[in-house]
């Protein structure tokens, strides 16, 4: 981690894996458009340490980022959480009042409004139905949206249909919920909707797979390192519609920023961010 200055404010992402983050880069920018002397780091937590890293926390920290596995880990540790929390079981931020003291940790969910504002920028009409790969924390979260964008029907594609359950209680209470129904990767033939959402790994994304979404008119890759993604690869080549994991990460990262520092920046500000720290990863790679 970096040493911050004396009186400056700390942040950072944390996860299990952590070293992929884009959330620094995008972070840091606007500490640099704002004007703050602020640092932002990624750090390595899985769920059973993430209580006693966030106890820890000394009172030049403002925020954190969450993500896997810790959205639904952080739940219980809140003493304040937004409407998005309630309703999906899952924050992607914490933040921290300056003051300390009792009800110091307000939970926030930027990824339902970071994906509604993802879709409408990129998505010519509203999707009606839905397929979502996967059915975690990110699904939940990108099912609300859906849900607030009007989707009407949407199929969950898991290879354990338990694994689901969570995600289909929260997004069931939805009061404009889509008809939800559970399936297994496997037992998908052929698969025809609006929109696809995957959050599944890249690795995961079989030629097999791809065949089965070819006919999807637009996709909403969660995913953002490696990029492109098999999938993103296969939309862009045949000139379908693609919500980029870049688009989804700035726009919540908007809100993040709002929320930590109590100003704003523009998400073009922080995609380009998140475009140079992937244009730098691939040139390291290639070198």
């Amino acid at each position: 981690m970096t040493t911050p200055k004396a009186g400056a404010r700390r942040c950072a992402v944390l996860g299990s894996p952590i070293a992929h983050s884009l959330s620094p880069a995008l972070h840091r920018a606007a500490y640099v458009e704002l004007g703050l002397d602020w640092s932002y780091d990624a750090i390595l937590v899985d769920s059973t340490g993430l209580e006693a890293l966030v106890d820890g926390l000394d009172d030049s920290w403002r925020g954190l980022s969450l993500t896997m596995p810790l959205k639904r880990t952080v739940v219980p540790l809140l003493d304040t959480s937004d409407e998005w929390v309630r309703q999906s079981g899952v924050a992607n931020t914490l933040v921290l009042d300056p003051s300390g003291g009792r009800g110091s940790r307000h939970g926030f969910n930027t990824d339902v409004p970071g994906a509604i504002a993802a879709m409408r920028e990129r998505l010519p009409t509203e999707p009606r139905s839905a397929v979502v790969l996967g059915g975690g924390a990110t699904a939940a979260s990108a099912l609300l949206a859906l849900a607030e964008l009007g989707c009407t029907t949407a199929t969950v594609l898991v290879r354990e249909p338990s694994r689901a359950e969570e995600t289909v209680t929260v997004v069931s209470a939805h009061p404009h919920a889509p008809d939800l129904s559970v399936h297994t990767l496997e037992s998908a033939t052929h698969l025809e909707a609006d929109l696809l959402v995957t959050t599944i790994p890249a690795a995961a994304q079989t030629p097999d797979l791809l065949d089965l979404c070819a006919d999807v008119p637009a996709v909403f890759e969660v995913v953002y390192d490696p990029w492109p993604t098999p999938l993103a690869r296969a939309v862009l080549d045949d000139g379908r519609q693609l919500v980029s994991g870049l688009d989804l990460l700035a726009h919540q990262a908007v809100g993040q920023v709002q929320r930590m520092t109590g100003q704003t920046v523009s998400v073009d500000l922080l995609r380009e961010a998140g475009a140079d720290e992937l244009a730098r990863r691939a040139v390291q790679i290639d070198t």
